[in-house]
């Protein structure tokens, strides 16, 4: 399949949207922006693309911590339907508020093997505010994550509140780095961890900044790929001679590439 087709979620407070739909065209996709109530209430929607992408924002205005009531809408309303969407060997991806939905959803670290079972978290800032910085971050090599694939090191904005990476189960941590699961991680400057603050924005545990499931194919973040897309997008490119395109645009073109 040459042109993979793309369902970016929108609505009820998510304004990263545009953004999210421009870079996964962009990258050579076919995205559509869908409101959330009408992939609810057409659950068959799903059957006709290969990817699915929960962008950033502010979901029902993080009223009960965020992400929370759009995974439990998403849950129990198209729970189903998400699984049946995955075990298809389709792609899935959440970009901050959306990481923060997987998150809460269980899709993530768990996968289709967790049974929609929520193992961690996305809790506040250890600076108790909401950090808006660009950061540094290191990629697994080991991890198999689809829309990683041949990155490094990347240096992306993000803007949260809630962004520390939490979980109260005694292993998980371990076992999610055992695993290579652990997909970004912040760093300093100098590229060394553990990174302190500001360049760890949120206290996250072991750095964490991104996450995959098993099968490498749900995947999420808190830093914004989408906002660095071509060099002009970042502060220093002026400085820094950064090229074409931006860093961010690669993992939009690596869910390209997995159907190609």
């Amino acid at each position: 399949m040459a042109t993979p087709r793309v369902i970016v979620l929108t609505g009820f407070g998510i304004n990263c949207d545009y953004e999210t739909e421009d870079a996964f065209n962009s990258a050579g996709a076919m995205a559509t922006r869908v409101h959330v109530n009408e992939l609810i209430n057409n659950p068959s929607l799903l059957a006709g693309y290969q990817v699915l992408a929960l962008p950033g924002g502010f979901s029902f205005g993080d009223d009960l911590g965020s992400g929370k009531i759009l995974a439990n809408k998403l849950k129990y309303r198209l729970g189903d339907a998400l699984l049946e969407f995955l075990r298809a060997d389709k792609l899935v991806m959440g970009i901050c508020n959306g990481f923060q939905v997987l998150v809460q959803l269980g899709l993530l670290p768990g996968g289709v093997e967790g049974g929609l079972r929520q193992s961690a978290t996305v809790t506040f800032n250890d600076s108790g505010k909401f950090e808006d910085r660009w950061v540094s971050l290191e990629v697994s090599p080991e991890s198999p994550c689809v829309f990683t694939r041949g990155l490094e090191r990347v240096e992306l904005p993000v803007r949260h509140g809630e962004g520390k990476f939490f979980s109260a189960e005694g292993d998980r941590l371990q076992r999610l780095a055992d695993d290579h699961l652990v997909t970004l991680r912040y760093t300093n400057p100098d590229h060394t961890r553990p990174a302190r603050y500001p360049f760890n924005p949120n206290g996250s545990l072991d750095d964490i900044a991104g996450v995959c499931d098993p099968s490498g194919r749900v995947f999420g973040l808190m830093p914004h790929p989408e906002a660095f897309t071509s060099r002009c997008h970042h502060p220093r490119w002026t400085r820094e001679g950064i090229e074409e395109p931006g860093q961010g645009l690669v993992f939009f073109q690596n869910a390209v590439r997995y159907y190609c």
